[in-house]
């Protein structure tokens, strides 16, 4: 089981360390940058769990075979950069997916070995998978997918649920850990592929009521027209509302 879990952390790296490299080559980082990125999207997010978790030392220093991961991984990818910038645009998405899963079932269960609460658990998991490519947009100035309206955080946060779940029904571990790779996977590859999002929440204006004036009454209208140039302008009233995603599409197009 041991090894079982230490591989799949190793593919996350080398996942999230791709998608750093790709982001690099689409922001025209040189070599250095593309090193920057692998390692805080590969790492990143694990040092942080560690780091809360009170871990000394943190897992990338006590094994430093994850550094050479990432190097050889940025080191394929510059050999190989022709390859890389020819990727389709829907393959960082992708790639990013494979790394939100892997990352979240190992945050979760490193988090149980340590005897934390369920909802620590969690957390940890949610923090593994998201704060390595949080740190990686920030140093590309994008927007990070985890602040997007895309379905990401939420889809992390449903793998560590079924992951912690499942370990509370002993489940046997390589089953819980398949299943909630694939809740979290299956939901954020349907996030991409059918653009699913969370609804937001916006002010909305509300115009305060206007009677329109009668117009068999002329002198009516002029009265009414002088009492309202008169009168204090009525406040419009302010509602909070949820709007979907495909309505504020709509009206913002």
């Amino acid at each position: 089981m041991t090894a079982l879990v230490y591989w799949l952390d190793m593919a996350g790296v080398i996942v999230f360390a791709l998608s750093g490299v790709i982001l690099a080559c689409r922001s025209r980082m040189d070599p250095f940058g593309m090193l920057v990125l692998a390692a805080v999207t590969g790492i990143g997010g694990g040092t942080l769990r560690d780091l809360v978790l009170g871990v000394r030392p943190v897992f990338w220093v006590a094994d430093p075979t994850y550094l050479w991961v990432i190097l050889a991984t940025v080191g394929l990818s510059i050999v190989g950069f022709h390859y890389i910038h020819r990727l389709s645009r829907v393959f960082l998405p992708v790639a990013d997916a494979f790394g939100l899963a892997l990352f979240t079932v190992i945050g979760a269960h490193k988090a149980l070995q340590l005897e934390t609460p369920g909802v620590v658990a969690v957390l940890m998991g949610l923090l593994t998978g998201v704060a390595g490519g949080m740190v990686r947009d920030v140093l590309a100035r994008r927007v990070p997918m985890v602040l997007r309206q895309e379905v990401y955080a939420t889809a992390s946060i449903a793998g560590g649920i079924a992951y912690v779940g499942l370990g509370a029904l002993n489940v046997p571990a390589g089953i819980a850990i398949g299943l909630a790779l694939a809740v979290t996977l299956g939901l954020r590859l349907a996030a991409i592929h059918w653009g699913l999002a969370l609804p937001v929440f916006a002010w909305v204006v509300i115009p305060p009521p206007v009677e329109p004036p009668s117009t068999d009454d002329s002198s009516r209208v002029d009265a009414v027209a002088d009492n309202t140039a008169g009168r204090r302008a009525v406040r419009p009233k302010v509602r909070v509302r949820m709007i979907s995603p495909r309505k504020r599409s709509r009206k913002d197009g």
